[in-house]
């Protein structure tokens, strides 16, 4: 890197952590505090029922208050990652940063506390006079051996989980990867050499987890800045490296390295020279963790030994060790269950966890956060992605597991399925939502053919498919081009042995689909060498007819190309007197709940009878996901105040829906923000129809409906599930190039389900 990039870097990281206002972290109120009631109840005197309470019962300090989900991260800045001994106040920045990953992975939160005090026992007693205040304290970037002092003198006084991250978060991940270097160059535990350098903090509790895993004590060399940790050694010394010492003549790291399985660097840059690795075991394994310049740089140790296989503390390289695959989740599942302490189990349960789901296939939301990156299990993909999503349910699950069956959980949960369900929904959003819908498709196995079967997202959703329903997927693409993409992304699923596919360049059901489109179409202008064209050529018709004869009971396609240029085709074939596209709802689930649009992509200027269809279609669908519909009809006019074309024709569809009984509420014409809130409508049109705020919008034009929803879904976070096509009979459904692959998968779910499942 150049001077003048080095000086571009280090200007966009300060002005990152100054604007647009100071720091990483903020404070927000989690209840209303609006009026006088408000604060009656949060402060004097309504806060003494709780202060009671608590002090008649201290567990229902996690009820009444925010301590069951508050973690302390606490330092006295002396051994500051790649900084070292910078003190308290010039670490905050970082510990800012280690409560902002809390928050992000594992929705938990934290106050940074950064302390002036070097003495490690009075270190100790701060930080255990802090218990009222926090469910579990992370101890941070505390040099050696002084961490080892503070955090056993915690640990014995206090009753809640206390974690020293650089110690422990560093030896599971470390485990977790060492697990799987194991498994590729199939060596087990028990047999290896292992020779280390570093015998700080987090050196010894890497060194400590490979025993619990296996390894043997006496297989172990230790060797720090005065060469190898030998019996009778007196220099730098303390009782957590003495318990490594080995009775030997040999004294410097190369004379040791010879034959070792695993070399574990945590020490600095350039100590293991490319002559030790050839002096290795064959494909040894090379873990140079130290920042920001490892033991050796993995070009080199590749170039002296080819198949090594290699982790880093960067990055810039495969395999990175990075705590923040532990540490987020390891908390989850203690604070969850009330864990008294994080003890062995709970770590080795969390190194299980991250190392199972490596070998998983990997994540559609992982791989779109890591594009261009190969990310399928082996050698250079030995432990997950911290933003694979999936990371929270399992290895939180599994902690939490854990310490209900080592006696530690004061509140164990009875049914760890569901918890682990709970977590899955807190990362994936719509995952709550669309519960009922995958439970309404699990009572029946639907064939569904995706139009756009070579694109990745598809593939990936194919794969979610199979693993988490009874669907069966239909690809249409060419064979070769979908099974080297499901190679090359590290997908298990395969073309003919775990779906079928439609090759439009040679099937032979070409002649069969060619001539049922010609059929349909023979009067409408299509010659039979058009029909023969458009099968050969258009994915979206040879969907369309393999639903049309029953080889398919859904079809999804629009993952590419313009929406109305699928639903001309998808309409030609598909539509009839009984099936009639009129509208497309969304559902844009936002941070207080989700809230449909409609008619986002259909009819650009619906006619009255067309938004009573919409209405009714919404409704309908609203309830598949478990939600009463309240459908707002919303237009610049408010209740008749305004004679322009939208706000007629929204009126005359409330008229035309009034014709009939209902089963759902509506109201209307309105602007948004009546719709909204109860009680400015209240103001407007006192004893209106409609009860609380609107779930569901509907506009007069389609304009509005999709320019409401892609504004909800880039400024508001909104995620989107949809466009549902209705009145086409659950047969069809066409998405947005903008959909990722989890959207597909909920898509899926929607056409998965027969139309007697929601009317």
């Amino acid at each position: 890197m150049t001077d003048s990039h080095k000086d571009t870097a280090r200007q966009a990281a300060l002005d990152y952590h100054e604007f647009p206002r100071p720091g990483k972290l903020e404070i927000r109120a989690t209840k209303p505090m609006a009026n006088g009631r408000d604060l009656a109840r949060a402060y004097s005197p309504g806060v003494a029922e709780a202060c009671l309470e608590i002090k008649a019962e201290p567990a229902t300090a996690s009820r009444y208050t925010a301590r069951g989900n508050l973690v302390g991260v606490v330092t006295n800045g002396t051994a500051v990652l790649g900084l070292g001994s910078i003190g308290a106040l010039a670490s905050k920045p970082v510990m800012e940063g280690k409560a902002v990953l809390f928050k992000k992975f594992a929705n938990i939160d934290c106050f940074d506390i950064e302390v002036n005090e070097s003495d490690p026992e009075k270190l100790a007693e701060i930080v255990c006079a802090l218990e009222p205040t926090f469910g579990a304290i992370n101890l941070e970037d505390i040099k050696a051996p002084d961490c080892f002092i503070v955090e056993r003198i915690c640990r014995e006084r206090m009753n809640i989980p206390v974690f020293h991250d650089d110690q422990h978060g560093t030896a599971i991940v470390v485990g977790a990867a060492a697990t799987n270097a194991l498994f590729v160059a199939k060596k087990k535990f028990d047999e290896i050499k292992v020779v280390s350098t570093g015998g700080g903090a987090a050196g010894i509790a890497c060194l400590n987890m490979l025993l619990k895993l296996g390894v043997k004590r006496e297989n172990v060399w230790l060797c720090d800045i005065n060469g190898l940790v030998y019996e009778g050694r007196e220099v730098e010394m303390n009782p957590e490296k003495a318990a490594f010492a080995q009775k030997s003549d040999l004294r410097t790291l190369d004379e040791v390295i010879d034959g070792a399985d695993l070399f574990l660097g945590l020490s600095g840059p350039n100590i293991l020279k490319p002559e030790m690795v050839k002096k290795m075991s064959s494909q040894p394994i090379v873990f140079a963790l130290a920042n920001p310049n490892p033991e050796i740089m993995p070009d080199l140790a590749r170039e002296a030994v080819p198949g090594a296989i290699i982790a880093t503390g960067r990055s810039d390289f495969p395999n990175q060790v990075n705590n923040v695959l532990c540490f987020p989740f390891i908390f989850r599942g203690a604070l969850d269950v009330g864990a008294t302490e994080i003890n062995d189990a709970m770590q080795v349960a969390c190194v299980q966890g991250i190392a199972d789901l490596a070998r998983a296939s990997t994540s559609a939301e992982a791989a779109a956060a890591y594009q261009g990156e190969q990310m399928t299990f082996g050698p250079d993909y030995l432990i997950p992605k911290p933003f694979d999503p999936r990371l929270s349910g399992i290895v939180s699950s599994a902690v939490a597991r854990a310490a209900m069956e080592t006696g530690v959980a004061t509140k164990p949960i009875a049914d760890l399925k569901s918890y682990k369900e709970k977590l899955d929904a807190s990362v994936f959003k719509s995952a709550l939502l669309m519960r009922p819908v995958f439970e309404a498709a699990a009572t029946a196995s639907r064939k569904i053919v995706f139009t756009e079967g070579e694109d990745e997202r598809v593939l990936r959703a194919a794969q979610a498919i199979l693993e988490e329903t009874t669907e069966q997927p239909i690809l249409i693409g060419r064979p070769s081009v979908i099974e080297q993409r499901c190679e090359r992304m590290g997908l298990d699923i395969r073309p003919g042995r775990d779906f079928n596919i439609v090759n439009p360049e040679d099937d032979p059901r070409y002649r069969d689909y060619w001539g049922s489109y010609h059929e349909l179409m023979q009067r409408r202008g299509v010659t039979p060498d058009l029909a023969k064209a458009i099968m050969r050529t258009n994915t979206t018709a040879i969907g369309a007819v393999m639903v049309h004869r029953g080889e398919a009971d859904s079809m999804i396609c629009g993952t590419f190309g313009e929406y109305r240029w699928h639903l001309n085709y998808v309409t030609q074939v598909l539509g009839s007197a009984q099936y009639t596209p009129h509208g497309a709802l969304s559902m844009m689930i936002l941070e207080d709940g989700p809230l449909f649009i409609a008619d986002t992509h259909v009819r650009v200027s619906p006619t009255p009878e067309n938004l009573a269809e919409t209405a009714i279609g919404a409704a309908r669908h609203v309830r598949r996901f478990g939600i009463e519909p309240k459908v707002a009809f919303c237009s610049q006019s408010q209740f008749g105040n305004q004679g322009s074309d939208s706000g007629k024709r929204l009126r005359a569809a409330i008229a035309l829906l009034d014709q009939s009984p209902r089963d759902f509420s509506y109201e209307g014409e309105m602007n948004v923000d009546a719709a909204l809130d109860a009680d400015l409508r209240e103001r407007l049109l006192p004893g209106n129809r409609m009860q609380g705020a609107a779930n569901v919008l509907i506009f007069s034009n389609s304009d509005s409906a999709s320019g409401v929803r892609n504004i909800l879904k880039m400024k508001a976070g909104g995620l989107e599930v949809g466009p549902i096509l209705m009145g086409m009979g659950n047969r069809v459904h066409i998405v947005t190039p903008s959909i990722t692959a989890r959207g597909l998968l909920n898509m899926a779910a929607i056409a998965g389900t027969p139309v007697a499942h929601y009317g």
